[in-house]
């Protein structure tokens, strides 16, 4: 394995830019520290004590929030695409082998901001700074593939035959041969 070198990360960063990676422009239009004011009211309550490891930063939590709704994201995946893509990292100020925010605690970020009634103005104020420097917010989608262990048949002979002569074997439920590939 080739150790990587001192200008890897900005070389990717780099070409990234020129195959078109639309989140340097959305950074560079959009004053994410004017959301940092509304988003400490989310955090309304002081920590108990320094152990631990400490919170997320707000602003780099509401931009996981804006990636989440662009792309469509659940909770999950946004947690792996942002482990995945160097894109994403650099949008949120992270380096690429750094700690990442894992879905559970996307989840509770956004339950604080509605319980605070804050998202739809969250978001209404981004969409007016983007639109002010005269773009459109537009969402996309990032279509992913999910690979399941598909369930296995374990029946009998006895069963087997029963069911290529088109009967249904004795003892099964309604529910179990609903289960079952006949």
């Amino acid at each position: 394995m080739i150790q990587p070198g001192i200008f890897d990360l900005s070389d990717r960063y780099e070409k990234l830019d020129k195959l078109g990676d639309p989140l340097p422009k959305l950074d560079s239009v959009v004053d994410w520290e004017g959301f940092r004011p509304i988003l400490e009211t989310v955090r309304d309550k002081p920590r108990k004590s320094n152990t631990g490891r400490p919170p997320f930063d707000v602003v780099l939590m509401f931009k996981t929030l804006v990636l989440q709704s662009l792309y469509n994201l659940s909770d999950d995946q946004v947690e792996f695409q942002i482990r995945d893509r160097y894109s994403f990292c650099r949008f949120l100020g992270l380096m690429p082998e750094g700690v990442v925010p894992d879905a559970k605690t996307v989840w509770v970020f956004r339950e604080n901001l509605k319980r605070h009634d804050l998202i739809d103005k969250l978001f209404y104020a981004l969409d007016s700074q983007i639109e002010s420097a005269g773009y459109l917010p537009r969402k996309g989608q990032i279509v992913d593939a999910s690979i399941v262990e598909a369930p296995r048949q374990r029946n009998s002979r006895d069963e087997n035959e029963k069911i290529k002569s088109g009967e249904t074997p004795e003892g099964w439920s309604d529910n179990k041969r609903r289960q079952k590939d006949v």
